[in-house]
């Protein structure tokens, strides 16, 4: 999957224009960066788009302990986007990465976010 096709599977998830899918794409990465260890963001990024790495590694340094809510939080300040709206767009965009690399990988980057992370997921199938 290259990153087009990653921000269109976002966008159809979400409800959003490919523009909006892409920007809410970049800052559900850099939140998620900031919330995995330097370790995992690395590995996770490898798998990813080229395009799309920069905007998971930004945030590499300590890790910090946050919940999904603080994670839509931050992405709806960062992409000007409602609650809402950015809530159901970090669900795409956690669920088109599910898609987009290994299932060994995502196991491991979910793991390290909680359980709670992973009921963003399980809450769109």
């Amino acid at each position: 999957m290259d990153d087009k096709e990653f921000f269109r599977a976002v966008a159809e998830r979400s409800g959003l224009s490919r523009q909006e899918a892409a920007d809410l794409t970049r800052a559900t990465l850099d939140t998620l960066g900031h919330r995995l260890s330097a370790g995992e963001a690395r590995d996770l990024a490898l798998e990813l788009p080229e395009p799309l790495r920069g905007s998971l590694q930004s945030g590499q340094g300590e890790m910090e302990i946050f919940g999904p809510d603080e994670s839509i939080r931050r992405v709806g300040e960062h992409t000007g986007l409602t609650e809402p709206e950015a809530a159901r767009g970090v669900r795409a965009v956690l669920n088109t990465l599910q898609e987009a690399i290994s299932q060994k990988e995502f196991a491991h980057a979910m793991s390290q976010l909680g359980k709670e992370y992973a009921q963003l997921v399980e809450s769109t199938r």
